[in-house]
């Protein structure tokens, strides 16, 4: 957008020095004529409204500079009260639903409980049009998960004939609720395209990751069992996701020397006899033409299903003798870690949420508080936050960089046309006018600040100075021209560059306006981007008309020379 902005701006430059006037002179009549147009009422009839309201404006200039400064403070003050997000959640059309059963489930259980929320979903939704689940990984790897995790994607029928919800985060809360009924099993509801660009990003399905970083697995489970409680008690998260690092059920076989020894016997033995008896091993070779296959032999699947037919398992002794693998070892069911996760080469496990019904910035706050206030960090432990969040937090420190330097270049400009810095910080008093508008237009249309509505304040204050420009412009020309008395000089400045002034305001919003008003496919993004733009130019005309004449006023009362 940036430079399709660059280019478009370029190009007009060139042709407004080149093909305006040529055309101009070939298109306009040399014939003047003073007959009164449509346009000419237009500006007559708001010329009719202005001219009291500024004439009021020049005898109270301190009430009205003081309203515009009080409008500034409660503007940052509510900004500072605004949520945030990365970028407005874009509508996809279509659900991706993180399913996870119980550690260590198997593969007939999971496919039993997908095609229950399956039906579920079909039966009880008329706006869903299939379900398809992924268990597994492919022959590809890319994407490999465990036997008890699947991936629903829920295909939905077009907007227009949803009956359960009117949009799709309450479509959203519903199906939630409907899920719940199946026991055991959770469910993260996203979408498609949103869920992979988490996870390529970050590393984190859901919307927002709290990375616990430690040494030891237990004191991680602990603590991400903490922190999901905070999650869950705190409004706007949702599809809780706690990692599970430990609950993966394992046989143990434990060695008794002593015993071994005096059957005989030996450590390798017995782990190849174990090998062979449950994972298989080949005995020999079979051919099928020029094919050849291993022949792997392994216990039938009736004698591989309980802890007892591990502690039956027979070992030949040397002498001949079978003796059970219960009398020379311990063998019993523990609990061991279902997996180890690392990241910059340390233990780390994840708490994950997804965010509805709030933006993303309260809703890590509010958590981040309780976490401060509720959970205690042992030494060389500590937490980071991922996913949308963290992107959002590396986008406002682009932003902290970006903006003060589009600013300086701004004032820059100025300073150039003008060679004036009282002048120039003048015109630049419309970058806070406009900012006004932005966050006050952000706050009715319940618009969190993202990096959309960022860019749209970079691109606003660059529009905002220029109507500054043309009524300075014009102030200067008269007082150039003879006029002195301050306060004629911005009567008859007004009462000429109202129509330019206007235009400006209004050409830019009418030319935003599609933007801020689409519903189609993209117009989360764009929304934010165009709300700023129309507000801020709002408010910008309205107090640069009323604001701007009065401190031009102050200013040349105050200094004895035009520069500086």
């Amino acid at each position: 957008m940036a430079q399709t902005v660059s280019f478009a701006i370029l190009g007009a430059f060139i042709l407004s020095l080149t093909y305006v006037p040529m055309m101009s002179a070939l298109m306009l009549s040399k014939n003047l004529d003073n007959k009164v147009t449509v346009a000419d009422r237009l500006m007559r009839f708001f010329q009719r409204i202005y001219d009291p309201v500024i004439r009021g404006a020049l005898r109270a200039k301190a009430v009205v500079t003081g309203a515009a400064i009080l409008l500034f403070v409660i503007a940052l003050f509510l900004f500072g009260k605004m949520g945030g997000e990365f970028i407005p959640t874009l509508e996809e059309g279509d659900f991706a639903v993180e399913t996870r059963l119980l550690t260590g489930s198997s593969l007939s259980e999971t496919i039993d409980k997908v095609s229950l929320a399956s039906g579920i979903l079909m039966k009880q939704f008329p706006e869903v049009k299939e379900v398809i689940g992924k268990i597994g990984a492919a022959e590809i790897p890319t994407d490999p998960m465990p036997m008890e995790a699947c991936d629903l994607t829920i295909l939905l029928k077009p907007r227009k004939e949803w009956t359960s919800a009117r949009n799709r985060e309450e479509l959203a809360n519903k199906m939630q609720e409907a899920l719940e009924a199946i026991p055991g099993v959770s469910f993260g509801f996203s979408q498609p395209i949103q869920l992979r660009f988490n996870e390529l990003i970050s590393g984190v399905r859901q919307d927002v990751g709290i990375k616990i970083f430690g040494e030891d697995l237990a004191t991680l489970a602990s603590l991400a069992d903490k922190i999901g409680s905070i999650v869950s008690r705190t409004p706007g998260a949702k599809d809780l996701y706690v990692e599970q690092t430990g609950g993966l059920p394992q046989i143990v076989v434990t060695a008794n020397r002593d015993k071994i020894a005096r059957y005989g016997l030996d450590i390798a033995t017995i782990n190849q006899t174990i090998n062979t008896a449950f994972a298989g091993q080949s005995a020999g070779l079979v051919y099928e033409g020029e094919k050849r296959f291993d022949l792997v032999l392994r216990l039938d699947q009736q004698s591989r299903q309980q802890l007892a037919d591990v502690q039956n398992l027979y070992i030949t002794t040397p002498s001949g003798n079978q003796v059970p693998l219960q009398e020379v070892a311990e063998v019993k069911m523990t609990t061991g870690p279902n997996q180890v996760q690392r990241e910059d080469a340390k233990r780390r496990t994840i708490v994950g949420f997804n965010v509805r019904g709030r933006d993303i910035s309260s809703v890590v706050a509010d958590i981040e508080s309780a976490i401060g206030k509720e959970v205690k960090l042992p030494a060389g432990y500590f937490i980071r936050y991922g996913g949308q969040f963290e992107n959002l937090k590396e986008a406002n420190r682009r932003l902290a960089v970006a903006v003060p330097v589009a600013l300086l270049l701004i004032f820059g400009l100025l300073y150039f046309t003008f060679h004036s810095v009282k002048q120039s910080l003048l015109i630049f008093t419309a970058i806070p006018m406009s900012a006004i508008g932005g966050v006050f237009a952000l706050l009715l249309r319940g618009l969190p600040f993202s990096i959309s509505a960022g860019v749209g304040f970079i691109a606003l204050f660059g529009v905002a100075v220029l109507n500054g420009i043309v009524l300075i412009g014009e102030f200067n020309r008269l007082k150039e021209s003879g006029l002195q008395d301050l306060n004629s000089v911005v009567l008859n400045g007004t009462a000429t560059r109202l129509r330019p002034v206007l235009m400006t305001a209004f050409v830019a919003s009418l030319g935003f306006l599609p933007m801020a008003l689409a519903t189609s496919a993209g117009a989360e993004v764009q929304r934010p981007l165009a709300t700023v733009v129309i507000g801020g130019l709002i408010t910008s005309t309205l107090l640069t008309l009323l604001v701007l004449p009065c401190l031009y006023i102050y200013l040349e009362k105050g200094f004895s020379k035009h520069t500086l």
